[in-house]
């Protein structure tokens, strides 16, 4: 290789801002790299966040159901939550009655609504005997990780 082409690949690097260039013949081979100035810390952009801790929310307690208040009067109610991300459904099938309404007895074990998720049904079943107070998510809704799904009246 002679040196006007090696001046030319110089010359040519320098004007598109390549940071290296490699020629390969079948006698010789070539490699230039080129060193580049540092930037000047003021065209950096800096971006400023408060501290995490100022945003941070109450992380939700990770057992699938827990005792809260949850009415006016004060009275504690036993909260069965969603143990997964999935769709929320109140019967095993469209056309069949819904596995618990509001009001009703359930026994521990009792099956008491269906999460689908990644095709796969899942049956959550009440960890406590008592009366179904409240169903808080509608049929075929969306349910997130630990969402309160039923309020169960213990001393009932």
């Amino acid at each position: 290789m002679n040196l006007k082409k090696i001046r030319e690949l110089v010359k040519i690097g320098k004007e598109n801002g390549v940071d290296e260039i490699e020629y390969r013949s079948l006698f010789s081979r070539i490699r230039i790299v080129f060193k580049h100035a540092p930037i000047p810390l003021e065209h950096y952009e800096y971006i400023t966040r408060e501290p995490i801790s100022s945003k941070r929310e109450e992380k939700p307690k990770t057992t699938t159901s827990l005792e809260k208040e949850k009415t006016d009067s004060g009275k504690k109610y036993h909260e069965i939550r969603s143990p997964i991300v999935g769709t929320f459904y109140r019967a095993p099938s469209p056309g069949a009655p819904p596995f618990v309404e509001k009001g009703d007895k359930v026994k521990k074990g009792q099956v008491l609504c269906i999460i689908e998720a990644m095709k796969v049904m899942n049956e959550i079943e009440s960890d406590v005997d008592g009366t179904v107070v409240d169903i808080l998510v509608e049929n075929a809704q969306p349910v997130e990780y630990n969402q309160v799904l039923f309020l169960i009246d213990t001393e009932s």
